[in-house]
């Protein structure tokens, strides 16, 4: 693949109050042929992200048309497992409602911090949603200790299929600790209920520790790709990653035909992450992070037919 950058869209201008930097972990949704919606996380002066949006027109994503004045909804509350922070990381039509699986972030003591996967539901076609509960709907296990993140779902003939990241452990580099997980799959037939454990689907190799959120594309009934950021120890910073499969669960991974690295000199010229493809029309595109986990805003890449 071959890709055209076209810079960052989007940076907060520090003019709110609970988005004064990053625009992390871009999730877009064409709503409708008018309004392509980019989901992002925002972060305020203490660095607590919330969920918000920016509206882009389809024709030209460059062009900002709106961007959320308020947060989607708050972080949870004191003690709970997104007092910290709310990242949206995939939002999908069930029925008539958008289900946005979102990662909450909690500070630990012992260890640096937990993620786990929450939901919240819009009613009214995606300009507000409310979290369905208190506590995760991926909540910890035995088998996933740490870390059931990064969700990514797709609504498929009356169920729902997910792919997240999960793990038990931590590892120290350059005498830091980072975490360590895999990529997992599950499916729930209304998609708030889950296993405790979820399948092996993709595993790292010597020189990683952990996968950024995955996104899926099925192209065809037996044809899926799957975007997603790699965390190497080499490096300390993030990559993308590219893989194919039949079904959604066996990956063959590419990452040397992903083509779309960093850029010495720009935003992205440490690290490049959190990748999310969508294709409007005849053309498709990738949106992404940069340097420092979305400091910089969100980016915009076309791929080149």
């Amino acid at each position: 693949m071959k890709w055209l950058k076209h810079g960052i869209v989007y940076c907060p201008d520090g003019s709110l109050s609970w988005a004064q930097s990053h625009a992390m972990i871009p999730t877009p949704v064409l709503l409708s042929p008018k309004v392509l919606r980019v989901y992002c996380t925002m972060c305020d002066a203490n660095m607590v992200g919330r969920p918000g949006y920016v509206d882009l027109d389809p024709n030209n994503p460059l062009r900002v048309l709106n961007v959320s004045k308020e947060p989607l909804f708050e972080v949870g509350c004191a003690g709970s497992f997104d007092e910290n922070g709310v990242m949206p990381c995939s939002v999908v039509m069930v029925g008539s409602r958008y289900y946005m699986y979102y990662v909450g972030f909690e500070l630990g003591t012992k260890i640096r911090y937990r993620l786990l996967t929450g939901l919240a539901i819009s009613e009214d076609g995606g300009a507000t949603f409310k979290s369905i509960r208190r506590t995760p709907i991926l909540e910890r296990s035995d088998a996933e200790l740490y870390f059931r993140g990064g969700p990514f779902a797709l609504s498929k003939d009356d169920r729902i299929r997910l792919w997240y990241v999960a793990g038990s452990e931590w590892t120290t580099i350059n005498d830091k600790p980072m975490p360590v997980y895999d990529l997992k799959y599950q499916e729930s037939p209304d998609g708030i209920l889950w296993k405790e454990e979820g399948q092996l689907t993709l595993t790292l190799d010597q020189d990683e520790h952990g996968f950024g959120r995955p996104w899926v594309v099925q192209r065809g009934i037996n044809d899926y790709q799957l975007y997603f950021s790699v965390r190497k120890r080499s490096l300390a910073a993030y990559r993308l990653g590219y893989a194919v499969s039949s079904n959604g669960l066996d990956w063959i991974r590419k990452d040397h035909e992903m083509g779309l690295d960093v850029s010495p000199g720009s935003f992205d010229s440490d690290a490049i992450m959190y990748s999310a493809v969508i294709t409007v029309g005849a053309k498709t595109y990738c949106f992404y992070n940069g340097n420092d986990f979305g400091r910089y805003g969100f980016a915009l890449a076309e791929l080149i037919p």
